[in-house]
């Protein structure tokens, strides 16, 4: 598996582990559906949880910025995006 592909199904695996989804698996994710309303249907409280993890996991910090975090949680792809641009180790150097 690619570094970007494997990224990907690790952020997959902490959206459900962080948001405790337990009827879902990370293969029933499609890392290019919305996250928020349709898609997943996540709300604002599940986006904190999943910053939190995030932030825990990547080490990446997710700034106050109601415009840039919607694009950055667009989808699984632009969480994974975001990871790779911000250093999130140890995915910093790898595609």
């Amino acid at each position: 598996m690619e570094g970007a592909e494997a990224l990907e199904t690790e952020i997959k695996q902490l959206i459900i582990d962080a948001l405790k989804l337990e009827d879902i698996q990370s293969v029933d994710i499609d890392s290019e559906a919305p996250l928020f309303i349709e898609g997943l249907g996540l709300d604002s409280i599940d986006a904190l949880e999943l910053a939190m993890a995030l932030q825990d996991r990547f080490g990446v910090q997710i700034q106050d910025d109601p415009d840039e975090n919607r694009e950055i949680f667009a989808s699984v792809r632009s969480l994974a995006d975001f990871v790779r641009t911000q250093g999130g180790e140890p995915w910093a150097d790898q595609d």
